[in-house]
């Protein structure tokens, strides 16, 4: 049933226990298995989101435990993201996976307020096994909130190419994945661009995707504030790592028109930003492992160091998103 006044058409993301929606539909070369097993690992982060007037603000879970955050006037409602939690993960840069994930779980269960919605921006499982899926679903439940998810390179690496994810958290959703809903005046679209991804190559969004955003966005005033999620960034950090989105630039023409746009991802398991007039591009930081800086090693992937220097190189994020040109300000909290 719907939640009036929350989701325009997928009133089935209320909850991250979905029914049954399977799918062969999907395509993608079945040798990523093996290059993916071997480049990446997990990485979870959470980032608290506020939005009011049409900008998109955050603050750290620390300062939110802290009592620093309250509902009010300046902040309508909160969301949270999550990102790359990679359930099923057990090697040397981060042994413990699961029980991670379980811990950032009890520290968003902490705050002193609820937010309103979460987004999970991909890589939910590290190898698409149903039980990894239902893991997680386990793990997250525990939130008690309304989790959107989007899918990570990692959640289409069963033999149908995406149909557990669908299956487990698709129903409702467009094409291979994707959807939008409202929530408090914003409007928020969730991409799936690691359908088609190839070894080395850029993430892909693709025709039928365009076609539906541009139906999507049709409607809406140019006043309308909008929050993108996806997995790979929509803007290119480093295209020799397929860091970035090939078609992008198709996408991110339908939103110029907007004043306000907020584009987050997960993927590369760091802070970056990029800001292009009113859209604002901003990545996930890890909780698990660092990853390189782009073009710093031979090939992404998880960044072993010691185990007492981990903690120092992690972090959660406190981003506060200003509407217009100006640089947008993140500061990083050490987990040390």
């Amino acid at each position: 049933m719907p939640m009036s006044g929350l989701y325009r058409d997928h009133s089935a993301y209320r909850t991250i226990i979905m029914d049954h929606h399977p799918s062969d539909l999907l395509k993608a070369p079945l040798h990523r298995r093996d290059m993916l097993m071997r480049c990446t690992g997990w990485a979870g982060t959470a980032a608290i989101y506020t939005m009011a007037g049409g900008v998109a603000s955050s603050i750290s879970l620390d300062a939110a435990l802290a009592g620093s955050f309250r509902h009010g006037k300046n902040q309508p409602f909160t969301f949270l993201q999550i990102s790359d939690t990679h359930i099923g993960f057990d090697k040397p840069a981060n042994p413990n996976a699961r029980g991670t994930a379980i811990e950032a779980v009890e520290k968003i269960k902490a705050l002193p307020f609820k937010p309103d919605l979460i987004i999970h921006s991909g890589d939910i499982t590290h190898l698409s096994k149903d039980e990894q899926f239902d893991d997680a679903k386990q793990i997250l439940s525990g939130l008690d909130t309304p989790i959107f998810f989007v899918p990570g390179e990692h959640d289409f690496l069963d033999e149908k190419q995406g149909a557990a994810f669908l299956a487990h958290f698709g129903r409702g959703t467009k094409g291979n994945g994707w959807y939008s809903f409202d929530h408090g005046g914003v409007h928020f679209v969730a991409l799936n661009n690691v359908a088609n991804l190839k070894p080395g190559g850029m993430a892909h969004i693709g025709d039928d995707q365009l076609a539906w955003l541009q139906a999507d966005l049709a409607g809406l005033s140019s006043s309308t504030p909008i929050v993108v999620f996806g997995h790979i960034p929509l803007w290119t950090v480093y295209e020799p790592w397929g860091w970035g989105t090939d078609d992008s630039a198709q996408a991110l023409a339908m939103l110029r028109r907007f004043g306000s746009v907020t584009v987050l991802n997960g993927h590369i398991h760091q802070i970056l930003q990029k800001v292009e007039g009113n859209l604002s591009f901003h990545s996930a930081l890890s909780t698990a492992y660092p990853q390189p800086a782009p073009g710093a090693a031979a090939s992404p992937g998880p960044l072993k160091v010691p185990a007492e220097q981990l903690p120092s190189m992690l972090g959660i994020r406190t981003a506060r998103f200003v509407r217009g040109s100006a640089p947008i300000a993140l500061i990083d909290q050490s987990l040390a």
